[in-house]
Formats: structure tokens, sequence, C-alpha cells
């Protein structure tokens, strides 16, 4: 490419660093407009990776400029990019915001989702569900935590696991953040929020999901919820000693 102006419609944890993901220029049949997954030549991506010259951590929302090398695709994950984050750091551009945001998901959701949650024939999708719960516990002794979500969508196409009860994993930061803000100040350490409570709680006209597979675990790919998009947006800090 190799620098790119990439949203960025996923910051997330895992287990050994973080994962990032977004939309460049490019267009895109399916999907838009083009998915990338910026990966390391060798190694997880860390968080210090997604922060620029001046410290500041590239979010969700954010346009970046982002030195991609090359594709590495490692099917499902076709959207793999080797990018340098050591000798060209990102650079923050601008950020997506109000009626331009809120325009812009209703625009580009993926239009074959079924190539994600059942074939797995490409890891990402931008969707918007119809109905959703939201579940976090922390357990207070080990320091446990866990952010969960069940959704279905509209239509035949849906992610088996999130019509489960115990839903699928939540890996965004921001969501998790906020899971801990809301636990904080009850004695229960489990917070369950069905579709019309979470919805009233964060004050949202409607939400969208970026959902992507994991690496292969135990013979096969787990749907994973990279990122919740709200609107209006919410804001919370990131605690980046606590993720």
């Amino acid at each position: 490419m190799p620098v790119q102006d990439v949203l960025i419609l996923a910051l997330t944890k895992m287990k050994s660093g973080i994962c990032t993901a977004g939309f460049t220029g490019d267009r895109c049949t399916v999907t838009g407009l083009q998915w990338v997954r910026p990966t390391r030549e060798f190694g997880a991506v860390l968080l210090e990776d997604m922060m620029d010259t001046e410290g500041r951590l590239i979010q969700c929302g954010d346009v970046a400029a982002l030195y991609l090398v090359a594709p590495r695709p490692d099917p499902p994950h076709v959207e793999d990019w080797v990018t340098d984050f050591v000798h060209h750091r990102p650079r923050w551009l601008r950020r997506l915001e109000g009626d331009k945001r809120a325009a812009f998901f209703a625009q580009h959701l993926d239009q074959a989702p079924e190539q994600v949650l059942v074939e797995h024939s490409r890891s990402l999708c931008l969707i918007q569900p119809e109905r959703v719960e939201a579940r976090f516990s922390l357990d207070r002794y080990s320091g446990k935590y866990e952010a969960r979500m069940c959704f279905t969508l509209a239509g035949d196409v849906q992610c088996t696991r999130a019509l489960q009860p115990r839903g699928v994993t939540v890996t965004d930061l921001k969501w998790r953040a906020l899971g801990r803000q809301w636990l904080a100040p009850q004695k229960s350490p489990v917070l369950h929020l069905d579709h019309a409570a979470l919805m009233k709680r964060l004050n949202a006209v409607t939400l969208y999901l970026t959902v992507g597979l994991s690496r292969q675990w135990k013979g096969e790919y787990w749907p994973l919820v990279h990122a919740i998009h709200v609107i209006p947006d919410y804001d919370v800090a990131i605690d980046l000693e606590v993720l």
C-alpha cells in the first residue's frame, strides 16, 4: 500500500496482546470498504503499537495512518496485513463522530455476513443486530472478569453461539471498561441486561457490532464481538492497566 488511512472499527483484548481492525478507503462489493487487520511480522500486536508519537491511544472511530507492509492472509483471516509499528508509528488523523458516524454504519453493513458467521471464508463483518443481551461478571476474589453478549439478526443468517444463553465473548476494550464501571457500585458480581434495559441504560437509538473470528482453538474458529458501536456514542475512560 504501504501508508493507508484506516478507520478503526475494533480495538480488542486478546490473551497475548491486542487485536485491531478497520476499513481502508478501497472499495469492496460485499463489505462496502476493504477490511484490514494489522498484524506484526512476529508476535502479537501490543497496546503500545496503537499509540501515536504523542502517546495517544488510537481507538474505535479514529482514522489513523498505518504503514501496511504486505498482505498475509491466513484463512479465514484473509484480512491480515503485516504492519510496521516500529519505524512508522500510527498517526492520528481525525475522528468519525455525530451524524456522519451514524450514517456511516447504516451505509456500510455487511451484505454477506454468513461468510463470516457460518461459512468461515473470511473473518470480519459489520452487522446490525435486531436484539442484544449483555452480561458482565467480576470475581472479586480471583479478579476474573468477563463481558459477554447474545444477539440475533434479522433474517435467516444467525450466529449460532450468539443465540446460546452464554452468548459470545466481547473483547472490545471500551465496552469492557464500561462493564467494569457499571459493576463497581453494585454488590452483585454479575450484571445481566436484556435488550430493553441495555438500550435504556446506554440511551441508545441503535447499535452495530464488529464481529470477528478467533484464531483456531480446539479445532474451531470462535465468534467474538470485537466492537460495539452505539448510536449515539457513549463515553468511558479505558484503564490501560486493567483491560
